[in-house]
């Protein structure tokens, strides 16, 4: 149950990119690029 969590919340961060959560991308590796992004900027940021 606790990896879910973490998993959701997760999640949830990343949709708070507007670009992750809309998903304006027509390609999936555009897309994957832009996800990765924001997961990077979310782990940077700490």
């Amino acid at each position: 149950m606790k990896k879910r969590n973490t998993v959701e919340r997760a999640i949830n961060r990343l949709q708070q990119s507007r670009a992750v959560a809309t998903r304006y991308d027509k390609r999936v590796y555009v897309f994957l690029g832009t996800a990765t992004t924001a997961a990077l900027l979310i782990r940077l940021r700490g």
